[in-house]
């Protein structure tokens, strides 16, 4: 029985704003990765618990809809239960993360390069984080 976990292949996008996700889908899925894309954190949260072995790659805006979290929140949420995942915040707000962001996650002010995104995508591809030992 092979009890090997499968590679992780997803970039989660969670993002409020269509056009802003549309763009980032759109760079990411040229990359190896599959895009899954959603609006909340809330809604991050219900995908990664589901299938959060599969990702490898989570961009989200800091500013989100209300709900239970906002995009820092997430992060650190994430960065605990599935510490393999690489994580690229983004905001046009340069204060947006002024109570600091976990390490190994990556900020990117609004507006972002494509070039870079892809360039965070191939390191979650390439170079996983490792998982917290």
């Amino acid at each position: 029985m092979d009890t090997m976990q499968p590679e992780p292949h997803v970039a989660l996008i969670v993002e409020d704003d269509p056009d802003v996700r549309d763009l980032a889908a759109a760079l990411l899925e040229e990359t190896d990765l599959d895009v899954v894309e959603v609006e909340s954190a809330d809604a991050a949260v219900a995908y990664l618990q589901e299938r959060g072995g599969e990702v490898a790659m989570m961009f989200a805006d800091v500013r989100l809809p209300p709900g239970d979290m906002d995009g820092v929140q997430l992060a650190k949420a994430a960065c605990t239960l599935w510490p393999t995942i690489r994580i690229v915040l983004t905001s046009g707000d340069p204060g947006a993360v002024s109570d600091g962001l976990p390490d190994g996650v990556t900020f990117m002010p609004k507006p972002w390069r494509g070039l870079d995104v892809l360039v965070e995508a191939e390191k979650a591809v390439r170079e996983p984080q490792a998982p917290v030992t």
